[in-house]
């Protein structure tokens, strides 16, 4: 480990959201990857980013928390720190941030020492207020899901960008390298695989529990389905990710599946499981909802389904890449239909998981994912696709996005727009769009008056 990462007598603090996050962090310090726990003073800062924090549960409270809480010497809510403000929206002015600084120097007996932070996007709200108020602090950004091997969505200042050392993510396809932060020069380091199975397993065991005073032992399902709740983000309609759900539930009785058990998202409604009830019982399948708050990840440990199906979950990729077990995909094709803007960070995991995983209503499914060659098949897909989202922070990919379109356009039609590409003067966009445009006599006047006025 370098001496730029690991500073001895710093105060090393981290930020996160979810028990996942948590759990994330858990396993690089269990890694090594931030040091001798000896040399450090470390502190979790929890925080909740729900519409309504005060209806949900605190990270700190959830079951499994305990098998974390031993990592860190102090546990600090940031939602309590900076009431009445809500952490998803608020952040400090500039003039603010020295005097936030020192307040929270003082609140959490910080003192003078030099402080190191880890935090979760630091594109959005609380990783940046947190990173502006530690302005001289040197940044650790870990992200736990597929959108680490997409472009970063929003710019970050030179001042902040030049503090961040590197990206910490999960390995979840072997061999593919992150996109995140790497217009800053920001290098990716994995976190290992097997020590975030050991911390997952850890926190799971209540949920072990739960599993099997509701799943009789002689009758557990063999497929899983994965619930997203897509439309609280405006990507599809309640009634279209209903009908999704039932697309799911009838891609596993397509293939044998009689008793299957539906994980639907925590905030999703309860009309979701009765509208499946009733599928389930035309279909002749044994439906098991799971409600209660159990990682998707103890799921397939405890159950070890034969298939997990999904739209584009990151669990997807953790049942096949953690556990070996085959995953299928529902929907995704109207999902790359609707999903806008371009640049929208969920188009890379939904690339992926179309591109990556069998189609749940009409391939084969039950073979496991062949992970050794998948990142060789994705990473000129999602090079090109990151490109096409953020083309003026990867200048230096559009040769090589121009040289795959050629090549593939044709087979990978439905990840490209044909305006971007027209924009972005790539192939498959209309070169009859841009020549019109230029002689089109209103932009000819202006290019006219432009150049009139730089002599």
């Amino acid at each position: 480990m370098s001496d730029r990462v690991h500073r001895t007598g710093t105060t090393q603090i981290f930020f996160s959201a979810t028990q996942y996050a948590a759990a994330t962090v858990t396993a690089a310090l269990r890694a090594g990857l931030f040091g001798p726990r000896e040399e450090h003073r470390r502190i979790l800062v929890v925080s909740n980013t729900a519409v309504v924090p005060e209806v949900g549960t605190p990270l700190d409270r959830m079951a499994g928390f305990e098998r974390l809480r031993p990592e860190f010497d102090e546990v600090r809510s940031w939602n309590e720190f900076i009431s009445p403000h809500h952490p998803a929206g608020w952040s400090p002015r500039g003039q603010d941030l020295l005097l936030w600084e020192k307040a929270v120097r003082l609140a959490w007996d910080l003192g003078d020492e030099p402080v190191e932070i880890a935090c979760e996007s630091i594109q959005a709200n609380p990783s940046r207020a947190v990173a502006g108020i530690f302005a001289d602090s040197p940044i650790h950004v870990y992200a736990d899901g597929l959108m680490s091997y997409g472009p970063t969505r929003n710019r970050i200042p030179r001042g902040m960008s030049s503090r961040i050392e590197r990206v910490l993510h999960l390995d979840l396809i072997p061999g593919l390298r992150p996109m995140l932060l790497s217009e800053y020069e920001v290098e990716p380091e994995a976190v290992p695989t097997e020590a975030m199975i050991d911390v997952l397993a850890q926190i799971g065991e209540e949920g072990a529990r739960t599993l099997a005073g509701r799943i009789p032992a002689g009758d557990q399902p063999t497929a899983v389905l994965l619930g997203q709740y897509l439309s609280a983000i405006d990507l599809i309609t309640q009634d279209e990710e209903e009908e999704l759900h039932v697309r799911m539930l009838r891609a596993a009785a397509r293939v044998g599946h009689r008793a299957v058990l539906f994980k639907p998202h925590p905030s999703a409604p309860s009309a979701y499981n009765t509208s499946l009830e009733a599928i389930a019982a035309e279909l002749g399948v044994k439906l098991f909802v799971l409600s209660e708050p159990v990682l998707a990840e103890t799921v397939f440990a405890q159950l070890k389904p034969e298939l997990v199906i999904g739209c584009f979950s990151t669990a997807l990729m953790t049942a096949a890449t953690f556990y070996g077990i085959p995953v299928a995909r529902v929907g995704t094709e109207l999902l790359l239909e609707r999903i806008t803007p371009y640049e929208n960070s969920n188009r890379i995991p939904l690339t992926v998981i179309d591109a990556a995983l069998p189609d749940g209503e009409r391939d084969e499914t039950g073979a496991p994912l062949q992970l050794e060659v998948l990142s060789k098949t994705l990473g000129p897909l999602v090079r090109t696709v990151g490109y096409c989202m953020q083309s003026r922070k990867h200048p230096g990919l559009h040769e090589e996005a121009a040289a795959w379109l050629a090549a593939h356009l044709d087979e990978h039609p439905r990840y490209f727009k044909k305006r971007r590409l027209t924009s972005l003067r790539l192939p498959g966009g209309s070169t009859v769009r841009i020549e019109a445009l230029r002689s089109h006599p209103t932009v000819r006047k202006a290019v006219r008056q432009i150049r009139a006025r730089s002599r």
